[in-house]
């Protein structure tokens, strides 16, 4: 099925754009092109195909945890005032 330079001229008006002869003959072209590409997939036979939910592989694609040691420990446990059975104590922020 084409489609005309009149009708892109009409599709054009009607979303307000103003076209110049070569975007008109343009877009007939390609939209003569999406309109046969529709009818192809009119043609498929689909009725005994299941639905397809996913088209690609799902994978988990995040890091492994790992429990590291840290180098600045005992840098970071100089800087709280006091310690007790490996937990950090702070000062009271509110009263």
């Amino acid at each position: 099925m084409k489609i005309s330079k009149k009708e892109v001229k009409h599709i054009a008006s009607l979303a307000r754009l103003d076209l110049t002869e070569p975007e008109k003959n343009k877009f007939s072209q390609e939209l003569t092109s999406v309109i046969d590409y529709i009818d192809q997939l009119k043609k498929i036979k689909t009725k005994k195909t299941k639905p397809l939910y996913q088209t690609g592989v799902s994978a988990n694609n995040t890091a492994r945890d790992r429990v590291n040691q840290s180098s600045n420990q005992d840098n970071i446990k100089k800087e709280f005032p006091e310690e007790e059975d490996d937990y950090l104590k702070i000062n009271k922020v509110f009263e």
